[in-house]
């Protein structure tokens, strides 16, 4: 059976083919896409409508993204709802440099990318630009194992109204409604907006999501001019399901969930607290202003403001084994008296906040000759956020929401670079220059609990690129180079100020090529890392995983991608990719000695992934389609230590649509089968003193939806 994967066959899977299939919806030419189109590097364009229209019924884009080359998605409830997380080529998603039309989404100082913040964002989404690697520069972060680009979708020319609805399992729903006035005002302005509900109670004990999104667009057409106002974003409730569960649970007991778990003090029943939630509202604005000047140039220019708040609230137990949590002291507490005798130690509820603001700008000129390309871009962006903790004992209250510790962070970005793409023959030769500079200052303002640090720290990186094309027919070869830098984020930080920034070298050869009926897209690389920050198996208290350099390290391996269209029924789609992933002289550290592990597999990082797609289309507006992932073992530490690893596994999803008209409105139903054949399986762990603790994923589950449409 694995065998059959290895011929590398996901449905919609590389760019190259998206950019072939005749059949795929026309969506507007973005600048940035078509520039990107043309580069050499590895790299998927996908139209939101036509390749994940049918699944997106709920589940995060981590989970939609799944069948993607490279790709492996994680989800904290097990059904796809909630925390979800995305790796590429094995690294996650702090590695993952991820953009909404150019403006950076990863938080400016975890670096994480966390979608439960954006509900429903695929709705709102035209494309999708995924490029696995270093990639060309961008703005954000570096990226270390791939880059994402969301590109928001344009108000359509005439009135609509939408719906979009859904249920399945584990009372998992959605309703959303979409509304767009078409073009008015003398043809020259355009509005939509969306809101979206999504709510389940998950796989997980618990585990439930209350979702809210909203998206608002304004377009404004004249001449060469285009400005767009947009506003999005949502509010998340999330009970939280980021501890895992031990092996020997697992097998026994995979739905268990430990988070709120207490014991009464006056009872002595276990219970579980219904606070135990995370909280958090983010709001997006973004102002957009396209110019074409003449034929040659166009500059693109963005204002953007993000604003994020809110907390993760738990119970913290007299009787966990981290004793000196539930300390008065260290709350900046005085004891309570209690009989004549001070009471040292009681159950408390935290919650500790984030209060956030992130906004700059973005402008980028496109120059385009006869045989050249020109880009040139600057970038600053400024983030400003405030750590607050606030405390309440359970037994013995000393006084309500008291704040026992709070910090503030600044972390400024400037940046510029220069992109050339020069034509000669056959021959496309690109350069690529970015020089960016980063200050990040962090203070504490009150100090409880051991939280934050007081921390200043600059960079400076300069990240060149090159690379060059052959064509060959309708298709071509390429060669390619890329230097980048990425600077530790905030945990790194605090855990150890000695923390060094990551470099690295990153090697692609790639082919695109149609054979007739069949599409084919191959992709060697191999990344050189100087200190990359590999995941250590460990989590934070707030279910994030736990970096460490692992001094010089690298990913090697390759990608194939391909299309057969057999018939005007039959499409057989998909990628496989083949890797090496290690570290060299692996040191692991603990408090007693350093001892060198020799080369060891990189945490998270299987050897193989592989994808196969096959669609069925008996009518034109009739669809089926089987969708199977295998993924290879992976380690959850960098020790190779075979306790703590994860089987291989493979899971097959079920696909339906049925595309239909009453009168001039559009109807479209879907059925959505995950893990069809019921397969028991982890993709994601952790690792507690030396033990493998799992996230447990959903056996066979289903969604049914339906949407209509009426213009």
């Amino acid at each position: 059976m694995k065998g059959l994967f290895f011929l590398g066959l996901s449905v919609g899977s590389v760019a190259f083919i998206q950019a072939q299939n005749k059949d795929s919806l026309k969506v507007r030419e973005i600048e940035a896409v078509s520039f990107t189109k043309r580069l050499p590097v590895a790299k998927e364009i996908i139209n939101v409508q036509k390749d994940l229209d049918g699944r997106n019924m709920g589940q995060d884009l981590p989970i939609l993204l799944k069948n993607q080359t490279s790709v492996i998605s994680t989800s904290d409830a097990g059904n796809g709802v909630g925390y979800t997380g995305i790796r590429i080529r094995g690294v996650a998603g702090r590695g993952i440099n991820v953009m909404m039309n150019g403006v950076p989404f990863n938080d400016a100082e975890s670096q994480g990318a966390f979608f439960v913040n954006v509900p429903d964002l695929t709705s709102s989404a035209s494309q999708i630009v995924i490029q696995r690697g270093v990639g060309t520069s961008n703005n954000g972060a570096s990226s270390f194992g791939a880059s994402i680009n969301v590109i928001s979708k344009d108000p359509e020319d005439t009135f609509y109204f939408k719906t979009d609805d859904s249920y399945g399992s584990f009372n998992t729903y959605k309703y959303s409604a979409e509304i767009g006035t078409g073009k008015f005002w003398k043809n020259r302005l355009s509005v939509m907006g969306r809101y979206s509900h999504i709510h389940s109670d998950g796989y997980i004990d618990r585990a439930s999501t209350n979702l809210h999104s909203y998206n608002f667009t304004a377009l404004f057409e004249e001449g060469k001019t285009r400005l767009r106002l947009m506003a999005f974003g949502g509010k998340e409730r999330t009970y939280q399901a980021w501890n895992g569960i031990s092996r020997k649970t697992w097998e026994t007991d995979p739905k268990y969930n430990s988070a709120g778990e207490y014991t009464d003090l006056f009872t002595g029943e276990t219970k579980f607290y219904d606070g135990e939630t995370d909280n958090y509202r983010q709001n997006h604005y973004q102002f957009l202003w396209e110019q074409k000047f003449n034929d040659t140039w166009n500059l693109e220019t963005t204002l953007h403001y993000t604003r994020g708040k809110g907390y993760y609230e738990n119970y913290t137990r007299v009787d966990e084994t981290d004793g000196d949590a539930i300390h008065y002291s260290n709350y900046n507490l005085t004891a309570p008296i209690v009989n004549g005798a001070p009471v040292d130690r009681t159950d408390f509820i935290r919650k500790k906040w984030l209060d956030n603001h992130f906004y700059g700008l973005i402008s980028t000129l496109y120059g385009r000759f006869e045989n050249m390309d020109l880009n040139f871009g600057v970038v600053a962006n400024q983030y400003y956020g405030k750590h607050f903790g606030n405390v309440t004992g359970v037994y013995f209250p000393q006084i309500d929401e008291y704040e026992y510790y709070r910090g503030r962070s600044v972390k400024s970005e400037a940046a510029g670079f220069a992109k050339a793409l020069v034509r000669l023959n056959n021959f496309e030769f690109f350069g690529d220059l970015q020089l960016r500079a980063i200050n990040y200052d962090t203070k504490i303002l009150l100090d409880g609990d051991g939280e934050g640090g007081n921390i200043k720290k600059d960079w400076l990186f300069f990240n060149p690129k090159a690379g060059v094309n052959y064509k060959i027919g309708n298709g071509k070869i390429f060669l390619s180079y890329a230097h980048a830098h990425r600077e530790p984020n905030r945990d790194d930080l605090t855990a150890d100020n000695r923390v060094k920034a990551e470099k690295l070298h990153d090697f692609e050869a790639g082919l695109e090529k149609q054979f007739g009926f069949l599409s084919v897209t191959a992709n060697l690389y191999y990344m050189y890392y100087v200190n990359q920050l590999v995941l250590n198996g460990q989590l934070n208290n707030v279910g994030a995983f736990i970096r460490t350099n692992s001094g010089k390290s690298y990913r090697r391996g390759i990608e194939i991608g391909l299309l057969a269209k057999l018939s005007k029924q039959w499409e057989v789609s998909g990628n496989v990719s083949l890797s090496q992933n290690r570290n060299i002289d692996f040191n692991m550290k603990n408090k007693k000695e350093v001892k060198n592990l020799g080369n060891t597999q990189i945490s998270f990082s299987p050897d193989v992934v592989a994808n196969l797609g096959i669609t069925f289309k008996p009518v034109h507006n009739f669809q089926f389609a089987l969708m199977n992932q295998y993924v290879g073992k992976q380690y959850l530490d960098n020790t190779e230590d075979k306790n703590v690893q994860l089987k291989d596994y493979i899971v097959t999803d079920f696909n339906a649509q049925y595309h239909f008209k009453i009168a001039k409105n559009e109807v479209a139903l879907k059925l959505l089968v995950n893990n069809l054949f019921n397969k028991k399986y982890v993709n994601n762990g952790a690792v507690y003193s030396g033990e493998p603790y799992y996230f447990s994923q959903a056996g066979t589950n289903f969604m049914f939806g339906i949407s209509w449409k009426i213009q």
